[in-house]
């Protein structure tokens, strides 16, 4: 049977005006964010445009995912990118001065050999202007966060579809549907849920995974759960940018489109476009003199 996360169709909805935040999140913010029942909200953007933007809609983290690598490089999937991308990228949206925390993946390559390799991929990160990195992997990354951890670097954990596990996984699958303790698997998960707490993560995203897994898993920890086609029981929510804006080449049963900027820009493009080729443009009202 074909687990894979099933395409749908788009749908558009009205945009929600937000009041821009004026004082900076931080790790305790979000815990009491978790502590008071606050819904937290997570976003991509990978450069400082869309970075001041998302800020200014009021988002409480934005992630500078390693989704850079499908999202803008064309890959099938995260593991080509790789640290001086993601430290570039980083530096990018740090450039923006958010409100938001800034959180920088750390890709495929950056922290398996060792927690003393994921401490110095860490740091690069930090220096670049990350407030925190994320990392996938549960119990077999414990040690890893716990090692990221105690040099007073905060951690972001990332289990159940990780999508550095594509090839292990068959492709971008649903984890969880099955019961046992092998990895991806349902019991697992909530080991792995649990180690990630241990080792000092101050939060996990929880990807692909069945709702009322996702549900359990949250009320069994204490770090907030911020989930992605994980239903609507995590403490919080994250997308990708490109996938809200309607920008992505595919839609996904997991994400959803709150506006069509794709046909957006092919409309103004092919009016640029029109306007060069009949001479209108540029006209008097935008030419020196």
């Amino acid at each position: 049977m074909n687990t894979s996360f099933p395409p749908t169709s788009a749908s558009t909805t009205n945009a929600h005006t937000t009041t821009e935040r004026h004082v900076k999140v931080t790790v305790p913010e979000i815990a009491r964010m978790r502590a008071n029942h606050e819904r937290i909200t997570m976003i991509t953007a990978y450069d400082v445009t869309f970075a001041r933007l998302v800020d200014r809609a009021g988002v409480d983290i934005i992630l500078v995912g390693d989704s850079v690598g499908m999202v803008l490089q064309g890959e099938d999937n995260t593991i080509p990118v790789d640290l001086d991308e993601m430290e570039y990228h980083v530096r990018l949206v740090a450039r923006a001065r958010s409100m938001a925390m800034v959180v920088g993946d750390l890709p495929f390559g950056s922290y398996q050999v060792s927690p003393q390799q994921a401490v110095e991929s860490s740091i690069r990160l930090m220096k670049a202007g990350a407030q925190a990195v994320k990392l996938e992997g549960g119990v077999s990354m414990a040690d890893t966060i716990a090692a990221i951890t105690r040099v007073d670097i905060p951690v972001m954990g990332h289990i159940g579809l990780t999508p550095q596990s594509y090839h292990r996984m068959g492709g971008h699958k649903v984890q969880g549907r099955q019961n046992g303790f092998d990895a991806g698997n349902r019991e697992r998960l909530i080991e792995d849920a649990h180690a990630v707490e241990q080792a000092g993560a101050f939060s996990i995203v929880l990807e692909g995974i069945p709702l009322d897994l996702a549900a359990e898993i949250t009320t069994k920890v204490s770090i907030p759960t911020i989930g992605i086609g994980a239903g609507a029981d995590c403490d919080g929510q994250v997308l990708v940018l490109h996938d809200v804006l309607g920008l992505s080449d595919h839609t996904f049963k997991f994400a959803k489109s709150y506006a069509d900027l794709r046909s957006t820009v092919v409309a103004a493009t092919q009016a640029f476009v029109a306007e060069v080729r009949d001479g209108t443009w540029p006209d008097d009202s935008h030419s020196f003199h």
